[in-house]
């Protein structure tokens, strides 16, 4: 009896004892590995739109009312081309007006040459006296001034009237549009803004912690949003003078020789300029973080355990933070989630550029 009652309370003891826990699976984090020498290109990267160089907006030279804008935003436009026409109605009477004041002062003209010729005849004779003569003369001259007078006029008249049609001065493409038909205008409102594609470049804004370190001439490479896989050599052309008033950053144009399609107007592009500095490493935001008043990240070991470690920051950048030092040579970084690290922690390492699988141990 004592042994089958020790048997039924052993039974019992295991039947409630709980199930052994499963092994945690490691964590998986993403690493980035630096080179073997640690040393990596120190790299200023700008964000900007792609321009052209020569860019113009077109008004008519008179005031009046907007009758018809036969261009559109991106249309291809030649030199010489209608773009838009005023009402021409005012300066088609205003040519009709300089017209017969002009016949007006030619017949003048005429009567006072005919009358100076009849003077002239009679004084020759002896029948009128110099005075008289010299009237005829003077009255003579100040007809032909007013007949000079009203061809000038006509002719301003004549020139307003074509002014009532707007005409590119260049080839071009349109890449804005501020009329339409029906507005009433003022001379020298925009109408149109043509672009000269021919020639582009990247305007981009330089901070002032920045600027010093850029010049006019200097060599820097852009990369098209729209096919980062191409890169186009490029020049600082052009550095503002003076901050802008808002931003506080200087506006910087840099010049693109070999521009092609790849670089449409209005296109986002980056700026990459190489500076002297060198930096160890170039990682995520995500992958730095803040202890003990230091900047730290974190690496794995060979054990794929990860431990924190101080670094000395460079720059902020948009793509990014330089590492100016206290990287070792070869090591593993971790990305992102390092704000859930322990130090000692076992993990599981995926690299950076690894295909995406799907985590069947979960």
């Amino acid at each position: 009896m004592k042994v089958l009652a020790s048997a039924f309370l052993a039974a019992a003891l295991a039947a409630c004892s709980s199930p052994t826990p499963p092994e945690k699976t490691p964590r998986a984090v993403i690493v980035r590995t630096l080179s073997a020498s640690g040393d990596a290109q120190n790299l200023n990267v700008y964000t900007g739109e792609v321009k052209a160089r020569h860019e113009a907006e077109l008004g008519f030279r008179i005031g009046g009312k907007l009758i018809e804008r036969r261009v559109d935003v991106g249309a291809q436009v030649r030199a010489g081309q209608i773009l838009a026409r005023l009402d021409p109605q005012d300066t088609r009477l205003a040519e009709q007006a300089a017209g017969a004041a002009v016949a007006a002062a030619e017949a003048d003209v005429a009567l006072a040459r005919a009358e100076f010729a009849r003077v002239e005849g009679l004084h020759a004779k002896n029948f009128v006296s110099a005075s008289a003569l010299d009237t005829r003369r003077t009255a003579l001259q100040a007809a032909e001034a007013r007949l000079r007078q009203a061809r000038a006029q006509a002719s301003t008249a004549g020139n307003q009237a074509t002014y009532a049609t707007l005409v590119a001065d260049h080839d071009g493409v349109v890449t804005a549009a501020m009329g339409e038909a029906g507005q009433v205008v003022t001379a020298g409102q925009a109408v149109v803004r043509i672009a000269r594609p021919e020639e582009r470049e990247v305007l981009i804004a330089v901070p002032e912690s920045r600027i010093g370190s850029l010049q006019p001439g200097m060599p820097a490479v852009v990369r098209a949003w729209a096919s980062p896989q191409k890169d186009y050599p490029a020049t600082v052309r052009e550095i503002a003078p003076a901050a802008d008033t808002a931003t506080r950053s200087y506006a910087t144009r840099v010049s693109i020789p070999a521009a092609d399609a790849g670089l449409p107007l209005g296109a986002t592009a980056s700026v990459v300029f190489s500076t002297t500095a060198v930096a160890q490493a170039q990682l995520p935001l995500t992958a730095v973080t803040r202890a003990d008043g230091h900047a730290t990240v974190w690496l794995v070991d060979d054990a794929s355990q990860v431990r924190p470690i101080a670094v000395e920051v460079g720059e902020f950048r948009e793509d990014g933070v330089a590492i100016r030092g206290g990287l070792p040579p070869g090591a593993r970084i971790v990305l992102t989630g390092v704000h859930r690290l322990v130090a000692g922690e076992t993990v599981r390492p995926v690299d950076e550029n690894a295909p995406v699988a799907l985590d069947t141990r979960k």
